[in-house]
């Protein structure tokens, strides 16, 4: 059911009412690993994705975001470390929506271009071995969403489902949760 849900909500474009009360039943009664599922199927299936051959392994760290606490932005800090270890990173993320700042908004701040085409990703990973998968270009569909989530103020579905869809697909992943609570979804 919520594969047909969210693929209704990210190629149909249904009211925004519709969409802000379908996410906060499901934040109040809490989404299972089914339903976690489905979205996640959906979401895939609306990606633009980004093509690596068979033979590269991608990391990607990234965080949920939503634990409300205003903190630093643990997961970009922590991929410019590995990538400088050694480590080939397609990090996955967007601007704050539900935090103080999100990876986005970090880069930027940097001055590091992050509206990244999925050809100048792969081209960015095969020259620094680093790369930023920006969610709007990903997910095209999020960018009807993301003032939902905005005006809802609170965390979605959408925070436990962006760390779970990589864009290209990482084979290696350090999830950071807001609450242990979510350890079993992810």
């Amino acid at each position: 059911e919520t594969f047909d849900a969210f693929s209704v909500i990210l190629k149909e474009n249904p009211s925004q009412c519709q969409v802000a009360s379908l996410l906060t039943l499901l934040r109040l009664r809490r989404e299972n690993p089914q339903e976690i599922a489905g979205m996640v199927r959906a979401m895939n299936a609306a990606c633009k994705s980004v093509k690596f051959s068979s033979e590269r392994k991608l990391l990607d760290i990234v965080g949920t975001g939503g634990d409300g606490a205003d903190t630093i932005n643990i997961s970009t800090a922590s991929v410019v470390l590995a990538a400088a270890c050694g480590a080939t990173v397609a990090k996955a993320g967007n601007r704050s929506v539900s935090s103080a700042c999100g990876s986005a908004d970090v880069l930027e701040a940097l001055g590091i271009k992050v509206a990244l085409s999925p050809e100048e990703v792969v081209t960015c990973v095969e020259r620094c071995g680093i790369a930023f998968l920006f969610a709007p270009i990903n997910h095209p569909a999020m960018k009807a969403v993301a003032p939902i989530r905005k005006q809802l103020g609170v965390r979605t579905c959408f925070n436990i489902l962006g760390p779970m869809t990589n864009a290209a697909s990482a084979q290696r992943a350090v999830i950071g949760v807001f609450h242990e609570e979510l350890l079993e979804l992810m």
